[in-house]
């Protein structure tokens, strides 16, 4: 399976200074055998994808799950795919619990995307609560089932597993605790998808991944990489991108 790195920027830059970032990842010596994808935002995407190397991926951080319309503020695939870019983070915790989107709405947004050849990066986490409830394995599993029902091919599927209560708050799932929930949904996969699927699709883990540790993380079975959020502004997203170097 092909290590994957996505930097998730979120709501953060400008011109100067994703420049300066831009040309740190350019000039950088990056590990052949990862794949790496910067998620901008949206008004940036056609700046970043004409000023980053092409050995980089570049992705949104949403879209709507229609090709055009009276959708005032939104974004479609067609219109992502327009400036070059391949890729797509969809069901992000921040878009599910800050900007209230469903999981049926987030499903429908998959089903587009994969129907226009953007690929997505689907995430997925339960909150504090949930995790002391010990409903950890309902939650991810519900969310990941609404994912899954609405794909036909999982080539151009990433998965990202983002304990909410983890992501930018400085707490880290420890190595044990992100394996073993990477563990359960690759066996939910193989037993609701097929054996291929859960061979081949990639599960990365998201949250307060950092450079001091992320080898410990790459080194579990089931982490396939991961989803940068803070640390991917900064020259450390490059000791993360080779983290298994």
């Amino acid at each position: 399976i092909q290590f994957f790195v996505g930097g998730n920027w979120k709501m953060n830059g400008d011109k100067e200074s994703l420049g300066e970032l831009i040309m740190t990842l350019n000039t950088a010596s990056l590990n052949d055998e990862t794949e790496v994808v910067c998620g901008a935002p949206a008004i940036y995407l056609d700046y970043v994808r004409s000023k980053l190397d092409q050995r980089i991926g570049v992705a949104a951080q949403n879209c709507y799950k229609v090709p055009k319309g009276a959708f005032t503020g939104e974004i479609s695939p067609a219109m992502i795919k327009d400036c070059g870019v391949d890729w797509v983070i969809l069901g992000h915790s921040e878009r599910r619990h800050v900007f209230g989107e469903s999981d049926e709405l987030i499903g429908q947004k998959v089903a587009h995307c994969l129907e226009n050849d953007l690929g997505v990066i689907a995430c997925i986490g339960e909150k504090l609560e949930e995790r002391e409830a010990g409903t950890t394995e309902d939650v991810v599993f519900e969310q990941t089932k609404v994912i899954a029902d609405n794909v036909k091919d999982w080539t151009c599927v990433v998965i990202a597993y983002e304990p909410v209560w983890a992501i930018g708050t400085g707490k880290t799932a420890t190595p044990d605790q992100a394996q073993e929930v990477h563990e359960k949904l690759r066996g939910w996969l193989r037993a609701n998808v097929s054996d291929a699927v859960a061979d081949s699709v990639r599960i990365i883990y998201g949250g307060s991944v950092t450079g001091g540790n992320c080898k410990e993380l790459a080194a579990q079975p089931d982490i396939d990489g991961f989803l940068v959020g803070g640390a991917s502004l900064k020259p450390e997203f490059v000791d993360i991108i080779n983290a298994r170097a």
